[in-house]
Protein backbone atom coordinates (compact mmCIF):
# COMPACT_ATOMS: atom_id res chain seq x y z
CA UNK A 1 0.00 0.00 0.00
CA UNK A 2 1.14 3.35 -0.93
CA UNK A 3 1.96 5.85 2.19
CA UNK A 4 -0.98 6.91 4.09
CA UNK A 5 -1.13 11.03 4.07
CA UNK A 6 -1.38 12.46 7.44
CA UNK A 7 -3.03 16.37 7.20
CA UNK A 8 -2.50 17.97 10.03
CA UNK A 9 -2.27 21.96 11.37
CA UNK A 10 0.79 23.31 11.47
CA UNK A 11 1.05 24.44 14.85
CA UNK A 12 4.23 22.61 16.61
CA UNK A 13 1.39 20.83 18.85
CA UNK A 14 -0.45 19.86 15.85
CA UNK A 15 2.75 18.59 14.59
CA UNK A 16 3.86 16.70 17.37
CA UNK A 17 0.15 15.23 17.41
CA UNK A 18 0.67 13.98 13.80
CA UNK A 19 4.13 12.68 14.19
CA UNK A 20 2.22 10.37 16.95
CA UNK A 21 0.18 9.19 15.01
CA UNK A 22 2.69 8.57 12.02
CA UNK A 23 4.70 6.42 14.77
CA UNK A 24 1.24 4.37 15.79
CA UNK A 25 0.72 3.39 12.14
CA UNK A 26 4.57 2.89 11.83
CA UNK A 27 4.62 0.64 14.74
CA UNK A 28 2.21 -1.25 12.25
CA UNK A 29 4.44 -1.52 9.13
CA UNK A 30 2.09 0.88 7.77
CA UNK A 31 4.36 4.19 5.57
CA UNK A 32 3.45 7.66 6.15
CA UNK A 33 4.06 11.25 4.77
CA UNK A 34 3.07 14.37 6.95
CA UNK A 35 0.89 17.31 5.41
CA UNK A 36 0.80 20.47 6.95
CA UNK A 37 -2.62 22.85 5.99
CA UNK A 38 -3.06 26.23 7.67
CA UNK A 39 -6.31 26.39 9.23
CA UNK A 40 -8.92 29.17 9.51
CA UNK A 41 -8.33 29.58 13.16
CA UNK A 42 -4.75 29.76 13.08
CA UNK A 43 -4.78 32.72 10.04
CA UNK A 44 -7.11 34.81 12.81
CA UNK A 45 -5.63 35.46 16.27
CA UNK A 46 -7.20 38.34 16.93
CA UNK A 47 -10.49 37.77 17.85
CA UNK A 48 -11.82 35.01 20.47
CA UNK A 49 -13.13 31.96 18.98
CA UNK A 50 -16.85 32.65 19.87
CA UNK A 51 -16.60 35.97 18.10
CA UNK A 52 -16.00 34.16 14.62
CA UNK A 53 -19.48 32.81 14.40
CA UNK A 54 -18.67 29.35 13.55
CA UNK A 55 -17.82 25.93 15.10
CA UNK A 56 -15.35 23.43 13.79
CA UNK A 57 -13.14 26.78 12.70
CA UNK A 58 -9.88 24.89 13.73
CA UNK A 59 -11.13 21.72 11.47
CA UNK A 60 -12.75 23.09 8.62
CA UNK A 61 -9.61 23.42 6.42
CA UNK A 62 -8.65 19.67 7.33
CA UNK A 63 -11.80 18.54 6.38
CA UNK A 64 -11.76 20.22 2.94
CA UNK A 65 -8.45 18.39 2.69
CA UNK A 66 -10.00 15.51 3.35
CA UNK A 67 -13.05 15.64 0.92
CA UNK A 68 -10.93 16.51 -2.02
CA UNK A 69 -8.40 13.76 -1.36
CA UNK A 70 -5.46 15.93 -0.54
CA UNK A 71 -4.93 14.00 2.44
CA UNK A 72 -5.96 10.59 3.42
CA UNK A 73 -6.48 11.05 7.17
CA UNK A 74 -6.90 14.10 9.69
CA UNK A 75 -5.62 14.70 13.33
CA UNK A 76 -7.12 16.51 15.11
CA UNK A 77 -7.24 17.48 19.13
CA UNK A 78 -10.69 16.09 19.69
CA UNK A 79 -12.11 19.21 21.90
CA UNK A 80 -11.74 21.06 18.48
CA UNK A 81 -13.66 18.83 16.41
CA UNK A 82 -17.81 20.14 16.21
CA UNK A 83 -19.82 17.18 17.19
CA UNK A 84 -21.63 17.43 13.87
CA UNK A 85 -19.43 16.25 11.17
CA UNK A 86 -19.63 17.18 7.60
CA UNK A 87 -20.55 14.52 5.83
CA UNK A 88 -18.54 11.69 4.68
CA UNK A 89 -16.40 12.11 7.30
CA UNK A 90 -16.42 10.31 10.18
CA UNK A 91 -14.20 9.72 13.32
CA UNK A 92 -12.41 6.67 12.89
CA UNK A 93 -9.66 6.62 15.32
CA UNK A 94 -8.74 7.71 18.99
CA UNK A 95 -5.39 7.38 20.80
CA UNK A 96 -5.39 7.07 24.98
CA UNK A 97 -6.03 9.99 26.25
CA UNK A 98 -3.03 11.23 28.35
CA UNK A 99 -3.43 15.01 30.41
CA UNK A 100 -7.52 15.91 30.26
CA UNK A 101 -6.72 18.64 32.80
CA UNK A 102 -6.81 22.73 33.21
CA UNK A 103 -4.33 24.24 34.71
CA UNK A 104 -2.91 27.68 35.98
CA UNK A 105 0.05 29.31 34.94
CA UNK A 106 1.02 32.30 36.65
CA UNK A 107 3.79 35.22 35.51
CA UNK A 108 6.35 35.09 38.22
CA UNK A 109 5.21 38.40 39.59
CA UNK A 110 1.80 37.59 40.17
CA UNK A 111 3.13 34.26 42.01
CA UNK A 112 2.20 35.11 45.40
CA UNK A 113 -1.61 36.16 44.72
CA UNK A 114 -4.53 34.10 45.98
CA UNK A 115 -7.02 33.10 43.14
CA UNK A 116 -9.57 35.70 43.82
CA UNK A 117 -6.92 38.45 42.90
CA UNK A 118 -5.46 37.26 39.64
CA UNK A 119 -6.36 39.40 36.16
CA UNK A 120 -7.06 35.94 34.20
CA UNK A 121 -6.44 35.96 30.37
CA UNK A 122 -8.83 33.19 28.11
CA UNK A 123 -10.96 33.43 25.69
CA UNK A 124 -12.81 29.82 26.38
CA UNK A 125 -15.86 30.66 27.61
CA UNK A 126 -16.22 27.62 29.48
CA UNK A 127 -13.00 28.56 31.73
CA UNK A 128 -14.60 31.53 32.15
CA UNK A 129 -17.40 30.73 33.51
CA UNK A 130 -16.11 28.01 35.73
CA UNK A 131 -13.42 30.71 37.37
CA UNK A 132 -16.44 32.96 37.46
CA UNK A 133 -18.41 30.71 40.21
CA UNK A 134 -15.80 30.71 42.44
CA UNK A 135 -14.25 33.89 41.75
CA UNK A 136 -16.61 36.27 40.70
CA UNK A 137 -15.25 39.85 40.78
CA UNK A 138 -11.88 38.52 38.60
CA UNK A 139 -10.71 40.78 35.50
CA UNK A 140 -10.42 38.88 32.22
CA UNK A 141 -8.04 39.42 29.18
CA UNK A 142 -8.91 37.68 25.44
CA UNK A 143 -6.10 35.99 24.60
CA UNK A 144 -5.32 33.33 21.28
CA UNK A 145 -2.34 31.69 19.69
CA UNK A 146 -0.49 28.53 20.75
CA UNK A 147 1.34 27.33 23.55
CA UNK A 148 4.15 29.64 22.86
CA UNK A 149 2.55 32.91 22.08
CA UNK A 150 0.21 32.90 25.03
CA UNK A 151 3.53 32.46 27.49
CA UNK A 152 5.27 35.33 25.41
CA UNK A 153 1.97 37.02 25.95
CA UNK A 154 1.56 36.50 29.90
CA UNK A 155 5.29 37.81 30.09
CA UNK A 156 4.77 41.04 27.71
CA UNK A 157 1.01 41.91 28.99
CA UNK A 158 -0.99 43.52 31.66
CA UNK A 159 -2.44 40.11 33.12
CA UNK A 160 -1.41 37.75 35.61
CA UNK A 161 -2.10 34.23 34.66
CA UNK A 162 -3.32 32.11 31.93
CA UNK A 163 -5.20 28.71 32.00
CA UNK A 164 -4.13 26.03 29.47
CA UNK A 165 -4.61 22.45 28.85
CA UNK A 166 -2.38 20.19 30.65
CA UNK A 167 -1.99 17.88 27.36
CA UNK A 168 -0.27 20.40 25.34
CA UNK A 169 2.19 21.15 28.17
CA UNK A 170 2.98 17.65 28.37
CA UNK A 171 3.52 17.04 24.75
CA UNK A 172 5.66 20.44 24.02
CA UNK A 173 7.99 19.07 26.75
CA UNK A 174 7.71 22.53 28.48
CA UNK A 175 9.65 23.08 32.08
CA UNK A 176 6.81 25.71 33.42
CA UNK A 177 5.11 25.75 36.60
CA UNK A 178 1.62 25.45 36.69
CA UNK A 179 -0.99 24.99 39.49
CA UNK A 180 -3.61 22.36 39.26
CA UNK A 181 -7.44 23.26 38.79
CA UNK A 182 -10.15 20.90 40.59
CA UNK A 183 -12.78 23.66 40.43
CA UNK A 184 -12.78 22.99 36.42
CA UNK A 185 -14.37 20.24 34.51
CA UNK A 186 -12.05 19.79 31.49
CA UNK A 187 -14.03 20.48 27.46
CA UNK A 188 -15.68 17.31 26.49
CA UNK A 189 -12.64 15.05 24.71
CA UNK A 190 -10.04 17.16 26.08
CA UNK A 191 -6.54 15.39 26.20
CA UNK A 192 -7.40 13.20 23.36
CA UNK A 193 -5.92 12.80 19.42
CA UNK A 194 -8.07 11.76 17.32
CA UNK A 195 -8.25 10.49 13.59
CA UNK A 196 -11.02 11.63 11.10
CA UNK A 197 -10.98 9.62 7.88
CA UNK A 198 -13.33 9.64 4.83
CA UNK A 199 -16.70 7.05 4.78
CA UNK A 200 -15.40 6.07 1.06
CA UNK A 201 -11.94 4.87 2.23
CA UNK A 202 -12.57 1.64 3.67
CA UNK A 203 -8.81 0.22 3.29
CA UNK A 204 -7.41 3.39 5.13
CA UNK A 205 -9.82 3.17 7.74
CA UNK A 206 -9.83 -0.02 8.82
CA UNK A 207 -5.91 0.06 9.45
CA UNK A 208 -6.80 2.97 11.91
CA UNK A 209 -8.89 0.69 13.70
CA UNK A 210 -5.94 -1.17 14.16
CA UNK A 211 -4.14 1.93 16.82
CA UNK A 212 -7.61 2.70 18.30
CA UNK A 213 -7.84 3.28 22.10
CA UNK A 214 -11.18 1.77 22.99
CA UNK A 215 -11.56 2.64 26.89
CA UNK A 216 -10.75 6.18 25.68
CA UNK A 217 -13.51 6.04 23.08
CA UNK A 218 -15.95 4.78 25.50
CA UNK A 219 -15.13 8.12 27.48
CA UNK A 220 -14.81 10.70 24.86
CA UNK A 221 -17.99 9.57 23.16
CA UNK A 222 -20.30 10.01 26.20
CA UNK A 223 -18.75 13.70 26.72
CA UNK A 224 -19.46 14.27 22.84
CA UNK A 225 -22.77 13.23 23.31
CA UNK A 226 -23.47 15.14 26.31
CA UNK A 227 -22.30 17.80 24.67
CA UNK A 228 -24.41 17.92 21.49
CA UNK A 229 -27.44 16.94 23.65
CA UNK A 230 -26.78 20.43 25.19
CA UNK A 231 -26.14 21.74 22.03
CA UNK A 232 -23.33 23.40 22.98
CA UNK A 233 -21.34 22.96 20.17
CA UNK A 234 -17.88 24.37 21.00
CA UNK A 235 -18.27 27.44 22.53
CA UNK A 236 -21.10 27.12 25.25
CA UNK A 237 -19.57 26.82 28.90
CA UNK A 238 -19.88 23.71 29.29
CA UNK A 239 -17.79 20.50 30.94
CA UNK A 240 -18.13 16.81 30.66
CA UNK A 241 -15.90 14.41 31.96
CA UNK A 242 -16.02 10.75 31.53
CA UNK A 243 -13.22 8.59 33.05
CA UNK A 244 -13.39 4.12 32.69
CA UNK A 245 -12.34 2.23 36.19
CA UNK A 246 -12.50 -1.82 35.27
CA UNK A 247 -16.33 -1.72 34.31
CA UNK A 248 -17.32 1.35 35.92
CA UNK A 249 -17.38 4.52 34.69
CA UNK A 250 -17.74 8.33 36.59
CA UNK A 251 -18.95 10.99 34.64
CA UNK A 252 -18.69 14.56 35.68
CA UNK A 253 -20.52 17.03 33.35
CA UNK A 254 -21.91 20.62 34.21
CA UNK A 255 -23.54 23.69 32.04
CA UNK A 256 -22.45 27.50 33.62
CA UNK A 257 -24.17 30.87 32.96
CA UNK A 258 -22.17 32.72 31.57
CA UNK A 259 -21.68 34.94 34.97
CA UNK A 260 -21.37 31.93 36.36
CA UNK A 261 -24.16 32.63 38.87
CA UNK A 262 -26.04 30.08 37.16
CA UNK A 263 -24.42 26.15 37.62
CA UNK A 264 -26.01 22.99 37.02
CA UNK A 265 -23.63 20.03 37.16
CA UNK A 266 -24.07 16.15 37.32
CA UNK A 267 -21.43 13.22 39.03
CA UNK A 268 -22.11 9.83 38.59
CA UNK A 269 -20.66 6.77 38.97
CA UNK A 270 -22.20 3.70 37.39
CA UNK A 271 -21.66 0.63 35.63
CA UNK A 272 -20.98 0.64 31.60
CA UNK A 273 -22.93 -1.14 29.18
CA UNK A 274 -23.27 -0.37 25.33
CA UNK A 275 -26.63 -0.25 25.14
CA UNK A 276 -27.36 3.17 26.97
CA UNK A 277 -26.47 6.14 25.81
CA UNK A 278 -25.53 7.98 28.97
CA UNK A 279 -24.06 11.25 27.81
CA UNK A 280 -27.07 12.16 26.18
CA UNK A 281 -28.82 10.53 29.07
CA UNK A 282 -26.94 13.26 31.90
CA UNK A 283 -27.41 16.02 29.32
CA UNK A 284 -31.07 15.56 29.61
CA UNK A 285 -31.48 15.37 33.44
CA UNK A 286 -29.44 18.35 33.31
CA UNK A 287 -31.80 19.89 30.78
CA UNK A 288 -34.89 19.27 32.67
CA UNK A 289 -33.01 21.00 36.02
CA UNK A 290 -33.26 24.49 34.08
CA UNK A 291 -30.49 23.66 31.53
CA UNK A 292 -32.99 24.39 28.87
CA UNK A 293 -33.80 27.95 29.87
CA UNK A 294 -29.88 28.33 30.76
CA UNK A 295 -28.88 27.43 27.27
CA UNK A 296 -31.64 29.57 25.45
CA UNK A 297 -30.15 32.40 27.97
CA UNK A 298 -26.51 31.62 26.88
CA UNK A 299 -27.34 31.72 23.40
CA UNK A 300 -29.59 34.69 23.64
CA UNK A 301 -26.08 36.15 25.32
CA UNK A 302 -23.58 35.59 22.69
Amino acid sequence: MKSIRIGTRNSALALWQAREVARHLQNNNYLTEITPIVSSGDKNLNQPLYSLGITGVFTRDLDIALLNDEIDIAVHSLKDVPTQLPQNIELIAHLERDFPQDVLIRRESAKDKEFHELKLATSSLRRRAFWLKHYPNTEFFDIRGNIQTRLKKLEEQDFDATILSLAGIKRMNMDINYEMLPVMIPAASQGVIAIAGHSEKPEINEILKSINHKQTQICVEMERNFLSTLEGGCTAPIGAFAEKIENQIRFKGALCSLDGKNYIGIDESFEYNEEENFGEKFANIVLENGGRELMAEIKSQL
